[in-house]
Order: C-alpha cells, then sequence, then structure tokens
C-alpha cells in the first residue's frame, strides 16, 4: 500500500485498524493488537482502544513472527486465542459471533473461516496448537497450523475481502457507500 494501511479512514468506521478492534470485541472483552510498522503513529491515531497493546519490533520478520509475539504475550490459563487480521473490514457479525459462540462450547479444538478448500483467519488458535504456531516463520500465517490440524470451519462472510492494494481499498469503500 505504500503507507500505514491501518489508518485507512473507512466512512462512519474510524480507521481499519477501528474497524479491527470493534470486531474482536465481538469475540472477547480482552482485544490485544499486535503492532509493529507504524507504531507509535498507528497506536495513537487508533479511536477505539485495546486492552493492550504489543509493540513487536521483529515485524518485518513476517507474519508468522507478529502472530508468535501475540500468543507469547498471553497468560498460562489462556485456553487459545483469537486471531484477527485488521485488513479483512466486510466480515460479518453474526459469523464472528458463531465463532465465539464454537470456541466457548469446545475450546479444545480449532474453529477457522471457511474459505472453500482451505480454512483461515478469523480463528480460533486452541492452545494445543501453539507449539506448531511457534515453529512458523516467514509470512505464513495461522492458516497453515488450522489446516494441516483440520479445523472446523465456520461460514463467515467477507473473508475474501481483504485490504491489501488500492484497488482492494476502493473496492471495500464501493461496497461500503452500497450498504448505507
Amino acid at each position: 500500500m505504500g503507507r500505514a494501511k491501518q489508518l485507512l479512514v473507512m466512512p462512519g468506521r474510524g480507521t481499519l485498524l477501528d474497524n479491527a478492534i470493534a470486531q474482536a470485541g465481538l469475540l472477547s472483552g480482552q482485544v490485544r493488537v499486535v503492532v509493529g510498522s507504524g507504531y507509535p503513529l498507528v497506536r495513537y491515531r487508533c479511536r477505539r482502544q485495546p486492552a493492550g497493546w504489543i509493540y513487536h519490533p521483529g515485524w518485518s520478520q513476517g507474519l508468522s513472527q507478529s502472530l508468535i509475539a501475540g500468543i507469547r504475550a498471553l497468560g498460562p490459563r489462556a485456553l487459545g486465542v483469537f486471531v484477527l487480521l485488521g485488513d479483512q473490514p466486510l466480515l460479518d457479525p453474526r459469523g464472528l459471533a458463531e465463532l465465539a459462540r464454537c470456541a466457548r462450547a469446545q475450546p479444545g479444538v480449532a474453529w477457522a473461516a471457511n474459505y472453500g478448500a482451505r480454512v483461515g483467519v478469523p480463528a480460533w488458535v486452541p492452545r494445543a496448537l501453539w507449539g506448531e504456531v511457534a515453529a512458523l516463520t516467514g509470512d505464513a500465517g495461522a492458516g497453515v497450523v488450522l489446516n494441516r490440524a483440520g479445523a472446523r470451519p465456520i461460514d463467515l462472510q467477507g473473508v475474501q475481502q481483504d485490504v491489501d492494494t488500492p484497488q482492494d481499498w476502493l473496492s471495500v469503500k464501493q461496497r461500503l457507500a452500497e450498504q448505507s
């Protein structure tokens, strides 16, 4: 994107990161944000504040290292972790509620968004899989572990629409305008 996409402003929703924090709040009251590039600017431009910020200086080593930093920041009593990305602004709240319900009902089971032939984030990663997550490198994310573990799929509208390019951003803004 050439800039901190977390700070892109969504009409009526604040920044992409504000929106992601609100989405995560549907899953847990203990939302933590792992941030690297653009910190502390990203933190201070965010109107919604999570329960905690985790600054990860190794963010340039890839997505896997940010995921690992987030998991390492959790306490020993955590049964698992919900994983969301900051660039999926069109996630359906009903799908997120279903993910939360399934994870609470069966916390030892991996649950993940259904992408058709595979699963991915948003997801619930139970503690039993954290060792496999810790072995990830580069831009490998939780999806690698979740697919290998046979995570149960959750239908969650909006997972296919993320913001990686300026064209993606224009598409998201157009979809939001159509919804209002």
